[in-house]
């Protein structure tokens, strides 16, 4: 396992060394479960085409809280840890890299620690671990060879949470196979993997491409096919939709007046609930100042399809 000491290195510097590999946060974009990043979002990364800087309280509290937790760990299970300040680089795979919250002392072992809110207590009840800090843990055994990783989880500021995962060879394969292929045949290939439609890709569009130029582009035949897709697509929606309000309206007339209705397998609530909002052209008309000092302008891109008769 080679090493690269990072205890002096600036942020700038450690991201610069980051880029030249896959870690273990990221595996899990790769195997379809991280629902923040898309893999042609990894792609772009890789390549130096985009970066985005993740600064919010979440990312700075976790950081801030991370020896919390690794402290807390010590005395709920009894074992030492200790930093490794160190990025760590497969022995056989060059570009799977890890950085380690910690190392458990007189184990083949690391820990990670995390904090979240308390909305998430459910993905952490009874021995399960969320897929996306599972595909990371065993990213990380696979790159350093331990036997075993511990995670700890700060839930809501006031349950704490660890559990110990066991090395998975055949989720270390898959990881293996698809981290290569993504960094042979995507990234050193410049060969940007499709673009998905998962909502983390979607966002990144946004980002990328906030206003338009105001200029035409004639689209080949490979649009058309997409576009003839989309066409189906949305006709196949449209009947389910009329489907699922048939079947909606039916359990609505059953319940007619009654708040809810239970089956031996379900439950159904039907209730009443008051929304107020303002009224919006009244405002307008009888304080337009008013109106005017409140009022956010906001751009977006809508994207309309209308077929060409030819």
């Amino acid at each position: 396992m080679v090493t690269i000491n990072t205890k002096d290195m600036s942020r700038e510097e450690w991201l610069a060394l980051r880029s030249r590999g896959i870690g273990g946060s990221e595996a899990a974009v790769l195997l379809g479960v991280n629902k923040w990043k898309s893999p042609f979002q990894l792609y772009l990364e890789k390549v130096g085409e985009y970066y985005e800087e993740v600064d919010n309280e979440y990312v700075y509290f976790g950081n801030l809280l991370e020896d919390l937790v690794a402290s807390e760990f010590e005395k709920r299970s009894g074992k030492k840890v200790r930093r490794r300040n160190q990025m760590l680089i497969h022995p056989e795979h060059e570009f799977m890299i890890a950085n380690l919250d910690r190392v458990v002392v007189g184990e083949k072992a690391l820990l990670e620690c995390k904090t979240t809110s308390a909305y998430n207590l459910a993905d952490w009840e009874g021995e399960s671990v969320p897929a996306a800090y599972l595909c990371q843990l065993q990213h990380y055994m696979a790159v350093t060879g331990y036997e075993k990783a511990y995670i700890a989880v700060l839930i809501g500021g006031n349950q704490f949470v660890w559990k110990e995962v066991e090395r998975d060879e055949e989720l270390i394969d898959i990881l293996i196979e698809r981290e290569k292929d993504f960094w042979e045949n995507n990234v050193l290939a410049h060969n940007p993997p499709p673009i998905d439609g998962s909502p983390a890709a979607g966002e990144l569009l946004k980002k990328l491409y906030p206003e338009d130029n105001g200029e035409t582009i004639m689209l080949t035949e490979k649009e058309d096919q997409l576009l003839k897709a989309l066409e189906a697509v949305k006709g196949e929606m449209d009947e389910l939709k009329i489907l699922k309000d048939k079947y909606e309206n039916q359990l609505k007339m059953e319940l007619e007046e009654a708040a809810q209705g239970v089956s031996p397998k379900y439950q159904v609530t039907y209730k009443a609930a008051e929304r107020k909002t303002i009224d919006s052209k009244r405002l307008k008309a009888e304080r337009p100042e008013l109106a005017e000092q409140y009022t956010k302008t906001t751009t977006s891109r809508t994207l309309r399809i209308k077929k060409v008769e030819n």
